[in-house]
């Protein structure tokens, strides 16, 4: 029972140190633009060239 008394003041601490943590990322944006990078994945990058397929060697038969 005496467990208790430690342990519930230190759950709360935790508590408090992580709904800080939320706090502080939402007021700085953390969560304004969560789609952005997943769509810029997708986007063809002009800059660089395509990539060609490697010639097929000697002892392997052509896929044709």
């Amino acid at each position: 029972m005496g467990v208790l008394l430690i342990l519930v003041p230190i759950s709360l601490c935790l508590l408090a140190l992580a709904m800080g943590a939320f706090i502080w990322a939402v007021r700085h944006g953390q969560f304004d633009d969560v789609d952005s990078a997943a769509i810029d994945i997708l986007a063809n990058d002009a800059s660089e060239p395509p990539i060609a397929a490697a010639p097929p060697t000697a002892g392997e038969p052509d896929a044709d």
